[in-house]
């Protein structure tokens, strides 16, 4: 199972005059940007399988399990300072339908949409698109190269919850559950390099990949004194072995796990 992720937004110009619903732009050592960074990165469009050196047609789900964010981090320290943390358990896994095409060339086109289907309060409308090209032996060492790229908006109550509208010490109180929308915006690269055991009924890979990630986080309530969050990072991901399981050369069906390490990397 691949760590991924949900949950934060677009920029949409607010007049100056409405300071205390401002925009906020918090650093990269700032509470608020390490727990956008959390679910960003699982969110990036990695690898879902094995490097293929000659690239064939798939359809599958992405099952995903999400990180959790601890109660310090998840407290905002630039953008709303004195607020409770906000509510990052929002669902226990995030699945995502995957296509692969051949192209001319030896390129394998992957691609993937989260419809906008409401979940447990979460409302996804996500793509995912990836470009690669494999270098290697048909039975031996299998290298890749690709570029990807995430974008569109995951809705969710963040910032203000029911357990927040029902706290008095929170700024939520009394109010409206918010709807927040969050706008993960990331573009990347890794590389993966496999190699076919047990007759090529397991393949086991490793990768590393970097992610520059812009996101844009709205927040959608009555209550809430902050309007706009935006962050910029970038990150390094290392995977560790994962494997994949397959029947034949040209499996009708296949199964693989993965595991993700982020490193940020200083602005």
């Amino acid at each position: 199972m691949r760590l991924a992720a949900v949950a934060l937004a677009t920029m949409l110009g607010l007049p100056a005059a409405a300071a205390a619903q401002g925009d906020c732009f918090p650093g990269p050592n700032s509470n608020e940007a390490k727990t956008l960074a959390i679910f960003s990165v699982p969110l990036a469009f990695s690898p879902a399988g094995a490097p293929e050196l000659l690239p064939s047609f798939r359809i599958g789900v992405e099952a995903a399990s999400l990180p959790g964010v601890d109660r310090s981090t998840a407290t905002p320290t630039i953008c709303r300072p004195g607020k409770g943390p906000e509510n990052t358990d929002l669902l226990p896994v995030f699945p995502r339908p995957r296509l692969a095409l051949p192209l001319p060339g030896g390129l394998a086109l992957q691609a993937s949409w989260v419809p906008p289907v409401r979940v447990n309060g979460v409302q996804g409308n996500l793509f995912g698109l990836s470009v690669g090209k494999s270098f290697g032996r048909l039975n031996g060492i299998v290298l890749a190269l690709r570029a990807h790229a995430t974008f569109g908006s995951i809705r969710a109550p963040i910032t203000c919850d029911d357990h927040a509208l029902a706290d008095p010490a929170s700024e939520c109180f009394g109010g409206e559950r918010s709807d927040d929308r969050f706008q993960p915006n990331i573009l990347g690269a890794d590389l993966t390099v496999g190699i076919p055991v047990a007759h090529g009924r397991l393949r086991p890979y490793a990768g590393t990949g970097y992610n520059r990630l812009a996101r844009a986080f709205r927040c959608i309530s009555s209550t809430s004194s902050v309007r706009w969050m935006t962050v910029a990072s970038r990150s390094i991901s290392i995977g560790w072995w994962f494997s994949e399981a397959r029947r034949g050369r040209r499996p009708r069906g296949s199964g693989s796990s993965a595991s993700y390490t982020p490193f940020p990397l200083t602005q």
